[in-house]
Parts: C-alpha cells; structure tokens; sequence
C-alpha cells in the first residue's frame, strides 16, 4: 500500500501539473487524490476547487466550488466529494485502489457499514479490482445505484447483494466509457429523431426511398474514405457501401472486425491484415531521423484481447439499454482511440456508428443516414472531438521508439482506453445524426422528386434517353439554371433555342420549391 504524502490534502494552489487555476483554490475530489497519490492517469475534463468566494464558477476546464462544499482533508473526504459532484471517472479510480491497497476502502466501509458513498465505493473496488474485500456482505441500507443517474448515464442494472447497491454502469470492468448529462444531450435525445426519420420515409414513395437510400449509402461511403485522405477506385467505394448498408445484420465478433477490415482496406500487398501485434499511433515521423512524432498512441497489443473482448460484450449486452446514439459514440470511439489494426480502424470506427443504430433500430429499414459525410463537412470538429482524450493520454504514456520507427509503450495503459469520458463524442455524434435526419434524408428525398419532375417533362418536350436528361440536369445544375454556351454548341446543339429556354424553365419551375440551394 502506497500512502499519500504527509498533510497532502491542505493549502491553496495557483497552479497543478501545469495548468493554472482560474483562481486560488484547495484542490477537491479527483485532483485532491491525483495529486496526492501521484497518480499518472488523463485528467478529467473537469477537475475541482475549493475557493474563497460563496458562489461557484466553472472556467478553463475549473469548477470551484465554496467553502461550505469543502471536503474533509482525508481519502474519504475527497472520494465522497468525487463521487457526490464529478460523478465516476473509473481511470482514476481503479489506478488510486492500484496505488493503496484495499486497506483504506475497507476502512471506510468499517466506519459508515451503511454509508452510501462507502458501498459504493466498496463495490467499485471489487467491480475494478476483481478481488473481494475483507468485508462480510452488507446487512443494512437502501439500495443505491453505483453510477449516479443525474450526472451519468446509466442503464437499467440489477441489484447486488452484497453491497445492497444497483449496477446500473453501462458496461463490463473490460470496458467502460462513460457520459455525463448535458442539457445538450437531454435536448437531442427529447428529439426523437428516430421517429424523425420514419415520418421521413414513410412520406417518400417506394421506389424513391430506394433511390434515395443507395445515394445516401454512396456518399457516406465516398465520405469515410475522403475522411481518410483516400480516393480509391469506384468498385472499392462500392463493396465498402454493400458492407455499411448490411451493417446490424450480424452480430459483432473477432471474425467479423476481421472480415470488415478484409473489406475496406481491399489492396493488401503493403498492409498487414489482422490485429497488431505491436505498437501504434497516429502522428508523423520527424523529417531527418524517421523518430515517431505522436498525437496519438494506441493501445498496447497486449491489451488489445481484452479491450476487443469488452467492446463486443458492451455491443451485446449494456449498450442495449442505453441510448443508442450515445451508445454507438462510446463503441466507436472507444474502438478508434483503442486502434486494433494497423489500417483501417478510422472507417471501421464509423462503421461501428451504423452497426449500433441499424441494430437498435434507430433508422429506417433500408436506409443509413450519411454520417461520415457529415462529419466530412465538420472535419476539424471532429477532429477536435477525437483530441479531447488524445491530448489528455498523451502525456501520462511513457513510450520509446523502436528500430523500425514504430513506438513501445513502457506503462500498463490499458484502463486508459477502457475507461474515459466519451460526452463530447456522444454530443459530436448527436450533432451529425441529426444533420442526417433533419436535412440530409429530406432534401435527397426531395431532390430525387424534383430530378424526377425534370426528367418527366424534358422527355415529354423533347425525346431523349435518360442518360442524356441526367446529363442536362448536370449542366444546369452546375451553372445556375441556364446551359452554357459551350454545351449548347457541343452536348446540347440539337436543341432549338425555343427548345432550350423551355429546358432551362422547366428545372428553374423544378427545383423552386427547395427550401436550400442546388446550385
């Protein structure tokens, strides 16, 4: 057991590991314990302080709270604090029970046997540890649930004797992300947006629908690979559209990351399929020495089996009960930060989004909403979103390169990527799930109405096969609704001019009523 320093939980401080506080203040909860432990773990998003003045402020990634939320100078001070204000961040945790020992969890048990915050705590250890305390089970207290509702989310759970508590944590110890409540949150999932888009489809006619879905499967498609950096050839396009459009349909295992990899990354000669059986990261090589040069490092290939493991018994059994677009957040960023394979894990990450929401029934038969082109068109958001974790691991990994200018991590990081706050995933996702629903899906449906329309009445004006009325379309389209002079000299020069400012009315009539431009 490692103890903490003498008097670690008193004084004010301006500044801790480097970042400066909004104001003076004695750190409270997570910081408290981090600090006094000298736990190398991510920084939560949020950490506390306990200031002078009688009114809460949050800044700069500081919430400082007032004297009278102070807790007592002690572990069990500072856990109460943590699990009462910031919820449950399960790195830290589990590294702090690492660090002490069991003693001082069985301390506090010992002391408040009723306490809810002490059987919490109680079953947290045994939960993350897998080791039973020197405890006799629990004869007294209401249960509780480990995870508080108002500021996480939950599921359902089930209740444990022993500890009288309810389980309601959203996945396995092998894997576990977490979200907090945001009013951003509260307000997308009060949007229904699954209800959305089944009013959605089921105003279009059927064979448009049809139509409208393989446009959409293509773009997300096109999208995910241009995400990447990649134009590959159209069949390869294609086959990764067939994969995504039958995404839900089976079940999430080992064989099936594989398969899925098989697919996407098509051209095999210079990657090596499978999962690695070395070490990753996202980054650049430094010009001259060929040294790593990190923005992320992935996880270490020892702990791949068990963080694949966790993965797939959170897609079958917790992230069942959860909300379905925070539940596809926490599996693919989970599984993108986590990156199993050495190519292929960015497209896989966002087919794992279809998987969830196909599979929990949030789209519409038939239909994938474009998610990767939304976030194609948010790039840098997305971008920012996937470094709200990865700037917070960096630091705390110690890694060296190896000869073939790859990394090897020194640490046991696996728990960093079991457990980590996946909120601003979960709201990014929201955001684009609902750029799908609300405009994506509609304005191809009407788009696809109003094509139609043109078509029609070009073919009854003038006889052309639908090739060359698409190809028109195209031209109009592409300059504002008027033909260009060189197309009427070359593609369209056996139009008459009456004929082609008929043509030209027609698609303005045609596209009037669009709410947003096509042109």
């Amino acid at each position: 057991m490692i103890k903490p320093r003498q008097n670690p939980f008193s004084g004010t401080v301006t500044v801790f590991q480097e970042q400066r506080l909004p104001e003076p203040a004695a750190l409270a909860g997570y910081s408290a314990l981090i600090d006094a432990y000298g736990l190398a773990v991510p920084l939560p998003r949020t950490l506390c302080g306990i200031g002078t003045r009688h009114r809460v402020t949050e800044r700069d990634g500081w919430r400082i709270m007032t004297p009278r939320h102070a807790p007592d100078a002690t572990p069990a001070g500072h856990l109460t604090f943590a699990l009462r204000y910031e919820g449950l961040d399960l790195a830290v945790l589990k590294r702090l029970f690492l660090t002490t020992g069991p003693e001082p969890i069985e301390r506090i048990v010992r002391d408040q046997p009723t306490g809810t915050y002490a059987r919490r705590l109680w079953f947290l250890y045994e939960w993350l540890i897998g080791k039973l305390l020197d405890l006799p089970d629990a004869e007294a207290g209401r249960y509780v649930p480990v995870l508080d509702p108002r500021l996480q989310w939950g599921i359902e759970g089930r209740t444990v004797r022993r500890q009288r508590v309810k389980n309601n944590l959203p996945g396995t110890p092998a894997f576990c992300p977490l979200v907090f409540r945001t009013p951003t949150l509260d307000e997308q999932a009060a949007r229904n947006l699954a209800g959305q888009a089944r009013d959605v489809a089921a105003a279009v006619p059927r064979d448009l629908l049809a139509r409208t879905a393989a446009f959409l499967l293509l773009k997300d498609s096109k999208s995910s690979y241009a995400i990447e950096g990649e134009r590959p050839p159209q069949d390869r396009i294609q086959r990764w559209g067939r994969a995504i459009g039958e995404a839900g349909r089976q079940a999430l295992d080992r064989q099936e990351l594989l398969r899925l990899q098989r697919i996407v990354i098509g051209d095999t000669r210079f990657v090596r399929l499978g999962f690695r059986d070395e070490g990753g990261f996202v980054g650049s090589h430094d010009r001259d020495s060929r040294l790593p040069l990190p923005e992320h490092l992935s996880a270490r290939p020892e702990d791949l089996d068990s963080l694949i493991d966790g993965m797939i018994a959170f897609d079958t059994g917790p992230a069942q009960a959860l909300d379905p677009v925070i539940a596809a957040a926490v599996l693919a960023f989970g599984f993108v930060y986590a990156h199993p394979f050495e190519d292929g894990n960015g497209r896989l990450h966002r087919y794992l989004i279809h998987h969830v929401l196909a599979e929990r029934g949030f789209n519409p038969p038939g239909l994938v909403f474009p998610v990767s082109a939304a976030i194609l068109d948010r790039i840098e958001d997305y971008r920012r979103t996937l470094e709200t974790y990865s700037a917070r691991l960096l630091p705390v990994i110690r890694w060296e390169p190896t000869e073939r200018f790859n990394v090897h991590v020194l640490d046991d990081t696996g728990d960093f990527y079991r457990f980590f706050d996946a909120t601003p995933h979960a709201e990014f996702l929201y955001d684009c799930v609902r750029r799908t629903v609300e405009r994506d899906l509609p304005q191809e449906a009407l788009f696809l109405r109003q094509y139609d329309a043109f078509r029609d009445r070009v073919q009854a004006l003038v006889d052309m096969p639908d090739s060359t009325a698409d190809l028109l379309f195209h031209f109009l389209d592409q300059n504002g609704g008027t033909l260009s002079k060189r197309a009427r000299q070359k593609e369209f020069a056996a139009l008459t001019d009456t004929e082609a400012a008929q043509v030209e009315d027609i698609f303005r009539q045609a596209v009037a009523s669009a709410p947003f431009a096509l042109f």
